[in-house]
């Protein structure tokens, strides 16, 4: 746990299984205030993290921006739609240093369409820095870096 007591652990697992729920319950409204005010959120594919600069697939820098995204999502945009279901494991805090912590995690997400046919959409790791914002934790960067890049639809929702 890197220098992590139990209780920070268990409140980090809290807040990436709180994530995932959100967006697989579509509360996309809330997904937001997961983050500090200055929060950064990216989708990067695997094979253009190590590329200078890291070109994001989906980039938002404030959690105006991601409520900016979730207003567009609702009002405008035209994508598949579709039930998600995520599963994130092996959550691990990689380094903490004053309430500001390292994590990575591992991440699936499963669609289903209206249908009833599921698929794989996405797999990959979700390398995160997470801090106490207002006595709660909050993600101050989320990064979503996905090991398929060829993702099979538009990417609309957060991974």
């Amino acid at each position: 746990m890197s220098g992590a007591t139990r209780q920070v652990y268990d409140d980090i697992r809290a807040l990436e299984y709180r994530y995932a729920r959100l967006l697989d319950d579509d509360q996309l409204e809330e997904w937001p205030n997961l983050f500090v005010e200055r929060g950064v959120y990216k989708v990067i594919p695997r094979e253009n993290l190590s590329r200078q600069p890291a070109l994001p697939i989906m980039f938002c820098d404030s959690r105006a921006m991601m409520q900016d995204r979730v207003r567009s999502l609702r009002e405008a945009n035209v994508y598949n739609l579709h039930y998600s279901r995520h599963v994130v494991s092996n959550v691990e805090i990689l380094s903490a240093r004053d309430d500001t912590y390292e994590v990575a995690a591992c991440y699936t997400v499963y669609q289903t369409d209206l249908e009833g046919q599921t698929r794989l959409f996405s797999v990959g790791q979700y390398r995160d820095v997470i801090a106490n914002g207002d006595g709660d934790l909050k993600f101050r960067e989320k990064i979503a870096v996905c090991d398929t890049f060829n993702i099979p639809n538009l990417l609309a929702i957060p991974l």
